[in-house]
């Protein structure tokens, strides 16, 4: 993939990971939190798909109180409406 200015190109690191190039993380909306689907086709080429899961990951879990805290009482804290 390209940018607008030309080809983006990053190195692997001995731990196997790569930085995606700001100009292109700004380009698609790609932000913590987000997932990459990597596939390989037949001929060999590696094509990335950008999942985007910021937030609302947990949005349908109800708070559980397990004894040690009042969950309940302590969700408008974390941002819960």
């Amino acid at each position: 993939m390209a940018t607008e200015s030309g080809p983006e190109e990053t190195k692997v690191s001995d731990r196997g990971m790569v930085t995606i190039p700001a100009a292109l993380r700004r380009r698609l909306d790609i932000e913590a939190g987000d997932k990459l689907r990597w596939t390989v086709d037949d001929d060999g080429d590696l094509s990335v798909e950008v999942l985007h899961q910021r937030e609302g990951v947990f949005d349908d879990f109800e708070p559980v109180d397990a004894g040690e805290t009042d969950a309940v009482a302590l969700e408008s804290e974390f941002g819960a409406e």
